[in-house]
């Protein structure tokens, strides 16, 4: 039998500026009240959404953890209901501060799509199918 997949954990500098960044996008974190360096919520389908602070991931793995260098090397993606909500969504996020890395436009593959890094750098995109026609 193979493994399910059932837990994405987003690896983060400060768990408060990532909870409301997130909470912006509707994903509502609960910081667990034995660990505050840790927060989950859970998401539709039963997948699990974590953060954890680079302290607290660094406790956990034999040779500590180590931030990146460079682009994101994953992205979350939401979807939007219209073109009009992707560019409201991605003009409130970068008007909050946050680093727009790509324009909303309307791509070749029939989506318009943004892209906002959260606080850590990590890749958020915005997008929703354009109509047929």
């Amino acid at each position: 039998m193979n493994p399910k997949l059932n837990v994405i954990d987003i690896v983060v500098s400060d768990i408060q500026a990532a909870i409301a960044f997130y909470a912006r996008l509707g994903v509502e974190f609960k910081v667990d009240e034995t660990y505050p360096d840790h927060a989950g919520c859970d998401l539709p389908n039963g997948l699990h959404l974590m953060l954890d602070t680079e302290k607290f991931r660094g406790g956990t793995l034999r040779d500590g953890w180590r931030r990146p260098t460079g682009d994101p090397r994953t992205y979350l993606a939401f979807e939007c209901a219209d073109p009009a909500a992707v560019d409201a969504k991605y003009a409130e996020l970068t008007g909050a501060g946050h680093t727009g890395a790509q324009e909303p436009w309307d791509a070749f593959w029939g989506m318009r799509y943004a892209v906002v890094l959260d606080p850590d750098g990590n890749g958020v995109d915005l997008y929703c199918p354009l109509a047929a026609g």
